[in-house]
């Protein structure tokens, strides 16, 4: 049997190699494909019946590669700006922040140490508790009933 020439394998093959780009997760399956017929047509194949096995592994490899590089990409994006904040906005985040500090100054010794060695220091309940010289449960009790009135003081205060 005959092996098909190049334009009957780009004929039977393009959509089905677009698909499994498609299906490995190429941004850009098309161009994918084509540049494995690209690949294709100025590669010399010793035997011409490993046309297709060489086109699919080709996308494979494209794709990976293109994976790999949009990942490596992203990596090194800087953030984006942050967006512009009306000054309403700012007197509202403002007013917040001072409602939540004056709750948390009305917060008994012991709660207002755990919300902070907690939420500003981002200290475990182990570490906090080592801090304080109690026990881990203790830091969960304090934490709980801090969380609870700051909760009712911020709730009561908006109203």
């Amino acid at each position: 049997m005959a092996q098909p020439s190049f334009a009957e394998l780009f004929a039977a093959q393009y959509q089905p190699l677009v698909r499994l780009a498609g299906l490995l997760g190429a941004d850009d399956p098309e161009d994918i494909a084509q540049e494995a017929f690209a690949r294709l047509h100025v590669r010399r194949l010793r035997d011409d019946g490993a046309a297709l096995a060489y086109l699919r592994s080709t996308v494979c490899n494209l794709t990976r590669n293109r994976l790999r590089h949009l990942r490596l990409i992203r990596l090194r994006r800087p953030d984006p700006p942050e967006p512009v904040r009306s000054t309403e906005h700012a007197v509202l985040v403002a007013e917040e922040h001072r409602a939540l500090l004056a709750a948390v100054d009305l917060l008994p010794r012991r709660q207002r140490e755990a919300m902070v060695l907690r939420y500003w220091l981002d200290l475990s309940e182990r570490e906090i508790a080592e801090v304080m010289g109690v026990s881990p449960g203790s830091v969960k009790t304090h934490a709980s009933r801090a969380l609870a009135a700051l909760g009712k003081a911020l709730t009561e205060g908006s109203q």
